[in-house]
This record gives structure tokens, sequence and C-alpha cells, in this order.
């Protein structure tokens, strides 16, 4: 048994101690989720022993809703005045994409029990007095006890949101005995229908993905997702959240299963407003801004590094990314040169830009203004914001070479090895040196190691273009009253500071090829098979003569046919 399966196991000991029906659904959740993980790790166990590795199968992919789409889910289908509090469980981070870790399948017993937790309140919110006439599609033929009919309406229809697909007679009907069951157990109607949408929500057809896959006609040995997952996959994809009811229409439909039809379903998402929540979430993922949760700073040197700057920087980036992507309809790469961003007066301080609003006093912090930095200004680009310095640096110093390693890894997907375990780095870390006054002297001196050489040569040149920048993004032309060497070369390219850092990388080839492969590895939650090479380099190609446009390439991508197909391992 998996460790896995015994933190299930736990749960379901400690479910079925409990009295009642309650006690009775949520063993069952348990046992279902454990037969789950079983299969799961099944199919691992038997892919590790034919030794297929993830890269080299197209195989469906189950994912783990993250806690952005689980709370963007409950927002589409039960409103935005749901609050939902407690702990989801960490994600893990694979091929730069936390997305892609998703599909690692693991839910401790504590985990499970959160989930439970979370389920029981928003489900007593959304059935709750204040609202449940908003949500209801009718009213029972008495509060105090059960009316299948009634309940039956409710949860078909919430079913099929939360499942992303409707529900199988079986399903439906296991939920409306329970719901039957609890209603005549608490004498309330409305506390029965709680237990079952509860019941629904620690469902594995709801907090995972699965994926159903059927034959291509025609193509022996090829499997596309059926029309429910293509919605599901359309969906968490370009608004990460699961699909309207429009799009599961379609679905239902026979619509997204011909060319016509799926491209107007996805040119009617590409149009709509949701799809920057689908950019946000893809870029705060590539950009690990996951790590912004836990970014802190020395308060004695940098006493004005708060969360609100952290915060706000963070919204900087995303903001300057929708216009540049979104509102302009421009070139990915030209958020590396951009002068174009949005400030909030907290912002402003750091940046030591005079920012005002229209709005009234009392709310500086929390109102944005566009801003264009002249010509002449050593910002440019999303690499001098907040969010890329500060996030790249440590608490009390900068670091030319994590910059260097962050814009390599995650902007050009070039891998920079780790460090050596017996590494001193004791020069690097003595900023009060008298001899190596700035960053540039201190990692020269320590780079003559001859295991440390190899690794700065490819972080460092770039990194150290950044260095006006300290590590709570605020400019400094000196450091210990030595005047800083912004100098720098990327590839061959030689530029003099942080702007020609931000042209380098624009022009720079692995810049858009990474951004292919990243956004495809997040639609597909894997990278991409050897088999699919030919159609990455397409999509290449294509974002490049279209002007490297990103809801384009996002159309390119969802209309092909390589984005539905799969192929089953040989080895099941």
């Amino acid at each position: 048994m998996s460790r896995t399966q015994k933190s299930v196991e736990t749960v379901k000991m400690k479910r079925m101690k409990k009295s009642g029906v309650i006690a009775t659904t949520l063993a069952c959740s348990a046992i279902a989720l454990t037969a789950f993980l079983s299969v799961v790790d099944v199919r691992s166990a038997i892919a590790a022993g034919a030794g297929i590795a993830a890269s080299d199968t197209d195989a469906p992919v189950m994912r783990r809703l993250t806690p952005a789409q689980y709370k963007r889910i409950v927002r589409d289908v039960f409103g935005p005045s749901i609050e939902i509090g407690g702990r989801f469980e960490p994600a893990q981070r694979v091929g730069g994409l936390l997305e892609v870790g998703t599909g690692t399948v693991s839910l401790a017993a504590s985990g499970f029990e959160q989930y439970d937790a979370i389920a029981r309140s928003i489900a007593a919110q959304v059935l709750s007095a204040e609202r449940r006439d908003v949500v209801m599609p009718c009213k029972p033929a008495a509060e105090n006890a059960p009316d299948d009919a009634c309940a039956g309406q409710f949860l078909k229809t919430v079913g099929a949101q939360l499942y992303r697909r409707p529900l199988s007679d079986a399903e439906l009907s296991t939920q409306v005995e329970l719901a039957h069951a609890a209603s005549a157990e608490f004498k309330d109607f409305y506390a029965g229908l709680q237990t079952s949408l509860a019941s629904m929500m620690v469902q594995l057809q709801f907090l995972f993905r699965q994926e159903t896959v059927t034959p291509v006609k025609g193509a022996a040995g090829r499997f596309e997702l059926d029309a429910y997952s293509k919605a599901s996959r359309l969906s968490f994809f370009l608004w990460d959240s699961a699909p309207d009811k429009r799009l599961l229409a379609a679905a239902a439909s026979g619509k997204l299963n011909t060319d016509k039809g799926l491209a107007e379903e996805v040119d009617r998402m590409l149009a709509s407003p949701r799809l920057e929540d689908g950019v946000r979430s893809f870029f705060g993922d590539m950009f690990g801004f996951d790590s912004f949760d836990s970014l802190s700073k020395d308060a004695t040197l940098y006493p004005n590094f708060t969360r609100t700057v952290s915060d706000d920087g963070r919204e900087q980036t995303m903001r300057t990314i929708v216009d540049v992507l979104i509102a302009q309809k421009g070139d990915y790469r030209d958020i590396f040169t951009t002068r174009r961003t949005f400030l909030t007066p907290v912002l402003g301080s750091m940046y030591r830009v005079p920012v005002t609003t229209n709005l009234p006093n009392g709310f500086p912090e929390t109102s944005w203004s566009a801003h264009e930095y002249p010509a002449n200004d050593p910002r440019v680009g999303i690499l001098t914001q907040v969010s890329f310095v500060s996030l790249h640096s440590h608490p009390g110093r900068t670091s030319p070479t994590l910059r260097g390693k962050a814009l390599r890894e995650m902007i050009l997907c070039q891998k920079v090895p780790d460090p050596p375990g017996n590494v001193n780095f004791t020069v690097v870390q003595d900023t009060n040196n008298p001899l190596y006054k700035t960053a540039r002297e201190r990692l020269n001196a320590h780079a003559t190691e001859a295991m440390c050489t190899g690794c700065h040569k490819i972080t460092d040149p770039m990194g150290l273009a950044l260095e006006n920048f300290d590590s709570d993004g605020v400019f400094r032309s000196t450091e210990n009253g030595a005047k800083l060497d912004t100098t720098g070369v990327l590839d061959g390219l030689a530029f003099a500071d942080a702007q020609g850092l931000g042209k380098a990388v624009h022009d720079n080839p692995s810049t858009s090829r990474c951004l292919v492969n990243r956004l495809t590895s997040y639609g597909l939650g894997r990278g991409p098979a050897k088999n699919e090479d030919g159609w990455v380099k397409t999509l290449q190609d294509g974002f490049a003569t279209n002007g490297y446009r990103v809801p384009d390439l996002m159309r390119a991508i969802t209309t092909s046919p390589e984005f539905f197909q799969v192929t089953v391992e040989r080895a099941l």
C-alpha cells in the first residue's frame, strides 16, 4: 500500500467512527479516493517498469485543481460572495510549471480533511437562508422533509458544473439518496442538500481533472479526448476555470468534435474578458509568482519593503503583461522592453516617481495609474520591476547569480546546474569586504574557484546588468561608495545596462521558443512528447510569423488536433 493510500485509509477510519449518514458519506468518499489512487499507482508502476518516461508518452493526464482553479470554479458556479477559507494541499513544480506538477497525484490525510472542511463551509453558505433562493431552481414541498424531485433538479444542474460533465444516472441517484437520508435525519431539507453538495465537492470528479479518451476515426492506435474532456482542457487553458454552460452545451451537441465548431468556441473564449484570468494564471506560474507568498526582506536594510510593496509589485507586472498582450495585442517580447506600465503611489515612492490618482484621500494603496518612463529612464520592461529584482535577490543583498539563473530558466528555458554542496560563498556574502565593494568584484573573486566558473559564466553576465536595482527594487548607482559596472553579455551579445539586457532578451530566439514550450506544457499538463516535436516546431514558426502574439498562439494550440490527441501506453 502506498503512502497516499495509507493517508486516505486513515481518513476513512476517522470518518467511520462518526455516526449517521454523514459518516457514511465521508467514508465512501475516502474509499473512492483510495480506489482511484490505487489505479494511479498501478499505472505509474507499470509505466516505470516498462521504462516509459513522462516525456516519452502523450497519455491522458489527471490533474488536481489548483487553489486558484478551485476558488474560481466556486465563484463561477455559486457567485463571488462565497468565502473560501482553509489550507489547500501544497503544489509541486515540474518542468518549470506548477500546472504540470498537478499531474503528480498526491493527497495526504490532512489534505483530504481540509478539502472536507472547505466543502462543508461552502455548502453551508450556498444553501443558507440568505443565498438559497439564488441558486435553487425549485422550492421543496416542505422544508422539514426530503423532496427528491427538487433535490434532483439542483444536484443535476450544479453537478454538471462541478464535474465538468453531466452526472451519470447512478451518480445523480446516489447524491439524491444521500440528500434524502440526511434531510430525514436532520428534519431539514436544506441541511440534507448541504450534505450532498459537500459530498460532491470532495469527490474525485471535482477535485481532479480526469480526462476520458475515445478512438480517433480512421487512425488505428490513436485516441483523442472525448467532447467533455476537450471542453475542460480548453477552459482551464484559456480561462483557468471549468467550462461555462455554453461550452458544455457545445460538447453535448457534438459541436466541439467539428473543426468549425471548435474554432467558433475558441474564438468566443479568446474574445471573452475571462481570457485575462487565463493569461494571468499562466504567466504567474511561468514566472514563479507563488514565491511571493514567502518573500521577505531584511527590515533593517530595507524598511520600506512592505507586504503592500510586494503585492503591488506582483500586480504591476501582471498589469504590464495584460496590457501588452491583450489590450494592445502586442508582441510578447515587448514585455521586456516596454516603457509603459502601471503604478500605485506606494510603488511610485519606491521608484521615485510621483503618482497621482483621481481617487479621494484614503485610497492611496489601492489605486493604479498608467505611467510611461521617459527614454532616459533606467527602468524598462518587467526585468527592472520590483517583481523580478526583489524576488530573485537575497533578503539582505542583491544577487546577479539568482537573477541570471531565473532569466535563463524561466524566460529562456535553459537549465542552470545547482552549485556543488561544498562551495564556499564567504566572499560573495561579505558585502562589507573593503577589497570587494561591489557584487561584480565579489563574484569575480569567487569565480576563481574552478568548480564555480562554468555556472557563473551563464548567469552573472546577465544578472550584473540589473545591479542598479537593489534587493528591494530601489534604484542605486553605487555600492559601498563604488560606482556600479552594469555591462554584460547574453549569448555573445554585449550590452551596457538593464535597457540593453531587455533588448537582448527581446531579440534572443530562445525567448519565443521557451514561451511556446511553456504554454504548450501548461495546456497539456506535461512536457511535449517526442512525437510532438514537429507540432511544437510548427507552433514556434507560426508564433514568429504572426508577430509573436500570445492570443494567436493560444488559438493555434487549441485548434490543433494534437492538443486533444493522446496515445495509450503500450504497457497498459
